[in-house]
């Protein structure tokens, strides 16, 4: 069992890895039109701060909604379902001829792609053991990583070449070529012919038997399960810290550093970069833990303590005084927040039946999306408040604190409410009466 025969299941993670990328590819785009777009439409910080929200707010509804789609109607739908929406809404961003029109696709947008991580999440759980899960969820989720690398390359060349909308149309696109691989190449395990046998019983190697025909667990009792508010509490206090590298981290370099966004921006492509090392090998090291014969939940808890403490550094960048030690300061938060979603999206499927995982996911995604919606709200305010006065860079300086100690907040929360991340048992089905 230690050698499986077969290795299908990293075909699924390519799939997943690739999906991710087109997911976060077209997430960016805004950022990078973020100055040319303020010319054209004459947004403020607050105009943006609002667009943002939009995004955040309708990405809070989809997933809540396609975790609980998902878990009905399987992964695969559920994904096809979630990239037309997406791919669709990303090229009408093309047709936008104002900020509330901007808005309003954002939330399209955010609508369609709250379908990816519940069904790559649920994808892994029913592809992988537990000892594989957090290294195929950190492959996959460095396509995020990629995406972000890939978009400050692609978006500011098709911008001088053909114009903004261009830039939407092209990338919204690429997520209509995924789809037809998906179709082709996926299915569950137990209805997929490419796989070995050997392989499928490496894979529910270590299955807990009594929730292999578990009951589905509805809203109203997950929220009333210990370990659903510690998912709940870290991705509500970590997601925005993302969300603010996605969304504002090229303004920043522009306005502190004079960085030149019509261009292809190697600082950005430095960061996401560091990014994609942070997800793998985040993934790799509590996997490494468990090898070496940890119980899973001090495996994941240890590995999440040290990035957490990773991402404090970046409360120095008020020091920097070139963009390079911006970058390199930024670039260990980014990747440790990185490492640490690799982790984190693992200890659902640790502590959660399958049937059960999307809607989980949905849940903690939506408290991630709400945080995503509050924190906006902030920087926006911060930042007009210190533009008027002139200072700028002070208000990113005050918003890199927060987010050097939003982690060790987090991690603490997790551990109060999951101290040892036991599994949730559920009943198993009533026997059925025999006429």
């Amino acid at each position: 069992m230690n050698k499986p025969t077969g290795g299908y299941r990293w075909t699924i993670v390519a799939l997943l890895f690739f999906a991710t990328t087109i997911n976060y590819l077209d997430r960016q785009v805004i950022g990078l039109l973020k100055p040319t777009l303020e010319t054209e439409f004459s947004w403020t910080e607050t105009d943006y701060s609002n667009i943002v929200m939009a995004f955040a707010a309708s990405y809070a509804i989809g997933l809540l909604a396609f975790g609980r789609i998902i878990d009905r109607i399987g992964t695969k739908m559920g994904y096809i379902i979630s990239i037309i929406v997406w791919s669709i809404a990303a090229i009408l961003h093309a047709t936008a001829k104002s900020t509330f029109g901007f808005g309003v696709m954002r939330s399209l947008l955010g609508l369609g792609e709250a379908g990816n991580f519940p069904a790559a999440i649920k994808s892994v759980a029913e592809w992988f053991p537990k000892r594989e899960r957090a290294l195929a969820t950190g492959i996959f989720n460095s396509g995020a990583n990629i995406g972000a690398v890939v978009a400050p390359i692609m978006v500011p060349w098709i911008l001088g070449s053909y114009g903004w909308q261009e830039a939407f149309i092209i990338t919204g696109a690429i997520g209509f070529i995924w789809l037809a691989f998906w179709w082709y190449m996926y299915e569950v395990p137990a209805r997929q012919k490419r796989l070995t046998q050997e392989e499928f019983a490496y894979i529910h190697i270590d299955d807990a038997p009594e929730q292999v025909n578990a009951k589905p667990i509805g809203w109203g009792r997950l929220f009333g399960i210990r370990q659903t508010w510690a998912f709940i509490l870290g991705k509500f206090l970590t997601d925005p810290i993302w969300w603010f590298f996605l969304f504002w981290l090229p303004s920043y370099f522009s306005t502190t550093f004079n960085l030149d966004l019509k261009k292809p921006s190697l600082p950005l492509v430095v960061v996401y970069t560091a990014t994609t090392i942070g997800s793998i090998g985040g993934g790799y090291l509590s996997g490494y833990f468990i090898k070496k014969g940890w119980p899973v939940f001090r495996a994941r808890k240890t590995a999440m303590l040290i990035f957490a403490i990773c991402v404090v550094p970046i409360t120095l960048a008020q020091f920097a005084t070139n963009i390079w030690q911006a970058v390199a300061l930024i670039s260990l938060a980014a990747a440790a927040h990185q490492a640490w979603s690799a982790n984190i999206f693992t200890t659902a499927s640790d502590m959660f039946p399958k049937q059960a995982l999307s809607s989980v996911v949905g849940i903690g995604g939506m408290a991630g999306s709400v945080g995503g919606i509050l924190f906006p709200i902030l920087v926006g305010a911060l930042l007009d408040s210190y533009k008027v006065a002139g200072n700028l860079t002070g208000g990113y300086n005050l918003l890199f604190i927060i987010c050097g100690f939003a982690y060790l907040v987090a991690w603490g929360c997790m551990h109060l409410f999951a101290p040892r991340m036991e599994p949730v048992q559920v009943p198993a089905p009533e026997p059925q009466a025999v006429a």
